[in-house]
């Protein structure tokens, strides 16, 4: 498959597809602090709250497997604007929710829309810089913790100081999502188009032989980064209701935010890391986060869960630069969509799934042992993936910021 290439349109494509990925995460996370709200109006349990925060598993899933292909055929730029309905759609579908089951259908929704908006704007952006993956993956990642971390603290500093909180930062959020469909619009498209055949759409994971084993080390250390995630993003505010008393959705999005900007803080930081370091690292400081998360909630400690969360942003932007920078260098040109596609899957489940498991033990046995059983699972794939990477992981010195 042939990709078209222009240094001058490069600016304007880099940040047409940081938007849309920056949009499409932050729709995932906004609703976040307004879950209390949700709640409070609904009158659901933590379990269901975990429930409707993993259906988005099911969107995500769909997209990747049905159609992560399909921008490698068809085009970045249609893709691009068939997730930027798709998070209007699951705006209004929040917008408009009446119950729980309205919630649950635009979490379906947005987990389509980040599907389609991170496997396409990742493997544009990677288009865009041939010659320079690891600072396009860079790229990647930091549009990704820049819309997973504002779209939280904005819809909680909403919900908390404006009026209308389940109607406000709704608004913000199309403004948002019709700034990035002029940027899209403006943006010039990297791949030649071919047509659809049946096959394309048929479930598939994209992962060639040659690049199996060198995977598993990036794949086990996604899912166990992006569980850490979802176990903020579910858990949070019942753990600062429950355990320390904090009901404010500032609160809340501004803990899940300072989560993503410390991540996005260390990226810059340790830029000259190579790949495989920045995914050992990762692998490493997760042990740390999940004690400091665990003891927060026992000893129903703010400052504890500060510096959990200061350790896990730090385990987060590590591990998942790492491992993303890994596939796409072991990504062949013309599969790189697909072979992405299969990481997010894992990312999605990663962190969707182990969160209702947590809030299920933890209706029997107690958030707090809850917790601790989350956090010994977590530990040994992380283990896991240490002792595969030290095998299978590349070893070429990828840097994310090389000078070309």
């Amino acid at each position: 498959m042939s990709h078209l290439t222009s240094q001058t349109q490069a600016p304007r494509g880099t940040a047409a597809a940081m938007g849309l990925i920056a949009i499409g995460f932050a729709g995932s996370t906004m609703i976040t602090p307004l879950y209390a709200l949700y709640q409070a109006q609904f009158g659901f349990s933590a379990v269901v709250l975990t429930i409707v925060y993993a259906a988005y598993v099911i969107g995500n899933l769909s997209a990747l497997l049905f159609l992560g292909r399909l921008s490698d055929r068809i085009g970045r730029r249609p893709i691009a604007f068939a997730a930027i309905a798709l998070c209007l759609i699951a705006a209004s579908v929040f917008l408009m929710a009446q119950s729980t089951v309205g919630l649950f259908a635009g979490r379906v929704v947005s987990g389509l829309a980040v599907g389609l908006a991170s496997g396409t704007g990742t493997a544009w952006l990677v288009d865009l810089r041939p010659d320079d993956r690891p600072r396009a993956t860079l790229l990647a990642i930091q549009a990704n913790m820049a819309g997973i971390g504002l779209g939280p603290l904005i819809a909680g500093l909403l919900a908390s100081y404006a009026p209308r909180p389940l109607l406000l930062p709704f608004l913000v959020y199309a403004a948002a999502i019709a700034t990035v469909a002029v940027m899209v619009t403006r943006a010039r498209e990297t791949v030649s188009t071919r047509a659809i055949d049946a096959a394309l759409l048929r479930p598939q994971f994209a992962l060639p032989q040659d690049t199996r084993a060198a995977f598993v080390a990036p794949a086990v250390t996604s899912f166990t980064a992006f569980a850490f995630v979802g176990f903020y993003a579910a858990l949070l505010p019942s753990i600062l209701d429950q355990a320390m008393h904090l009901t404010s959705p500032a609160i809340g999005g501004a803990i899940l935010a300072q989560l993503f900007a410390v991540a996005a803080a260390t990226m810059l930081a340790t830029r000259r890391l190579s790949s495989r370091m920045a995914m050992m690292s990762g692998l490493m400081t997760i042990a740390p986060a999940l004690a400091l998360l665990v003891l927060a909630q026992s000893q129903q400690s703010l400052a504890l869960l500060m510096l959990g969360t200061t350790s896990g942003g730090v385990a987060l932007a590590l591990g998942y630069r790492g491992s993303l920078e890994i596939v796409n260098t072991i990504a062949p040109a013309d599969r790189r969509a697909g072979l992405v596609s299969v990481y997010l899957v894992i990312c999605f489940i990663g962190n969707s799934l182990p969160v209702i498991g947590v809030a299920m033990v933890g209706a029997v046995a107690g958030p707090v042992r809850a917790s601790e059983i989350f956090a010994g699972v977590m530990l040994v794939l992380a283990a896991l993936a240490f002792i595969t990477g030290l095998r299978f992981a590349p070893r070429r010195p990828t840097r994310a910021c090389e000078a070309r």
